[in-house]
């Protein structure tokens, strides 16, 4: 495996946590577990800065949705403006999560309510994963 600094380990995190979170494709699970091997002291800042960058991607997808013209209302549309904002707890769901974070911005949800169930949603998967790693690793 490559040695790597903490602050190089968090800036690729973050990287890879922003772009897991777009349309592009990254496993950021794999380079938090990567961060946490070589520096598990970087426990908290490694889950702050996975749920922090792939939030901001999950937001870059919201204003890319506000782009798009209110034009045309889908089944999916209706059933995500009806739920509301909570929904994007379920954001960092593969494919599907994508898409939520587009819709909520083309239904022009609040970007602060958004942000906030976006970032809570994918704040709980990044401590699950991180916290199931430590267990592992210290039995």
């Amino acid at each position: 495996m490559l040695n790597f600094s903490p602050e190089t380990g968090l800036s690729g995190l973050a990287a890879s946590a922003f772009l897991s979170a777009t349309l592009l494709p990254g496993n950021s699970e794999a380079v938090l577990l990567a961060v946490l091997s070589q520096h598990l002291s970087l426990f908290w800042p490694a889950v702050a800065v996975a749920t922090a960058a792939n939030t901001a991607g999950g937001m870059t997808s919201y204003a890319l949705g506000r782009l798009v013209p209110k034009r045309v209302e889908h089944r999916a549309l209706a059933w995500l403006s009806h739920r509301g904002a909570a929904m994007l707890v379920f954001a960092w769901v593969p494919v599907i999560g994508d898409a939520l974070c587009v819709a909520a911005g083309w239904l022009r949800l609040s970007p602060w309510v958004a942000t906030f169930y976006m970032a809570l949603g994918k704040g709980m998967r990044y401590l699950a994963v991180a916290m199931l790693w430590e267990r592992v690793t210290t039995l």
